[in-house]
């Protein structure tokens, strides 16, 4: 009789051990459905949309990103987009290669840029591809200007006693170094880039904004703006939000207003694994929102640009 209970009890505790595996086998199946629609849900749709790309944090030209806008522009079920700002800004190169692909998009199709809270410098840059600008009132907009900045250690070497050597081809090869301070003749050399990224920085809010030189040299003097201020002085073209674009694009460009908004994703690059793309930088990405790690790592990687920078920081 003992031996029966037994059997019993072990057969039951089995019976939930199987059941709870198979509870937990379903879960991850489910788990793995819902991540790769997640992830796929808005890169191929099989009707009719209206695209939303979104340019966030540091720009520096993401061949990734780049390729989607590519993949947009040739996706003829894409019949407008809007692009979501919300970036400070980053290196010259990135900010032109985006500008350049949104251009291209916008040759075929109306684009729409959409100002969240700061869209300054290579953001700015970004939202003058568009046929048209919103922004919120107190979104943070212009920086129109090019900066390069380098770091200058030589006095602390020298405190504590480290001297630099170098033999070089020419005076000014590798300046600025950092290591000593800056000869007259390299500032000059930098000031020149410098002024030739500026030059071509004010030629696009010139062309794009169809305002006359003397008005953009007045405002190209480093400042932001205000999202109302902006509007004032002809730099966006209304104060609103995606609604105000949606409006827009079904009065001015006849895109049905009744066509989803879809956000669409860079999709990994040939070589890379889509495993790792799709689990591996979504399950990151929330452990670096959740612990603020992300918000650190975006100012480790401002502080640590090489080479032309349209940006703005608070504090700078």
């Amino acid at each position: 009789m003992t031996h029966d209970i037994d059997h019993i009890l072990n057969h039951i505790s089995l019976k939930k051990s199987r059941r709870r595996w198979r509870w937990i086998a379903v879960a991850a199946i489910a788990a793995l459905v819902i991540g790769i629609f997640s992830f796929t849900s808005g890169e191929l749709p099989m009707k009719d949309h209206v695209a939303r790309l979104e340019v966030s944090g540091l720009i520096t030209g993401d061949e990734r990103q780049l390729a989607l806008i590519r993949d947009m522009r040739d996706d003829d079920k894409v019949k407008a987009l809007i692009v979501r700002i919300d970036s400070p800004g980053g290196t010259t190169v990135g900010s032109e290669a985006l500008y350049e692909e949104l251009m291209s998009l916008g040759m075929k199709k109306p684009v729409v840029a959409v100002m969240d809270s700061v869209a300054a410098s290579g953001g700015y840059i970004t939202a003058l591809s568009a046929d048209r600008i919103y922004a919120r009132g107190n979104t943070i907009t212009g920086s129109i200007g090019v900066i390069f900045t380098y770091p200058d250690v030589s006095q602390l070497l020298g405190t504590v006693g480290v001297k630099m050597e170098e033999v070089k081809s020419g005076p000014l090869k590798a300046e600025p170094s950092g290591t000593k301070p800056t000869s007259e003749a390299a500032r000059v050399v930098m000031q020149e880039m410098v002024n030739d990224g500026f030059v071509w920085f004010k030629g696009l809010v010139r062309e794009r904004r169809k305002l006359d030189s003397a008005t953009v040299d007045r405002l190209s003097d480093g400042r932001v703006y205000s999202g109302r201020q902006a509007l004032a002085v002809k730099l966006i073209d209304e104060i609103g939000t995606e609604v105000e674009a949606r409006a827009w694009l079904a009065k001015e460009k006849k895109i049905d207003s009744k066509l989803e908004t879809v956000t669409r994703k860079p999709k990994p690059l040939p070589g890379e694994r889509d495993f790792d793309f799709l689990f591996g930088q979504s399950l990151m990405g929330w452990v670096a929102d959740a612990t603020g790690i992300d918000a650190l790592r975006r100012k480790v990687d401002a502080a640590k640009l090489d080479g032309l920078l349209v940006l703005w920081r608070a504090g700078d």
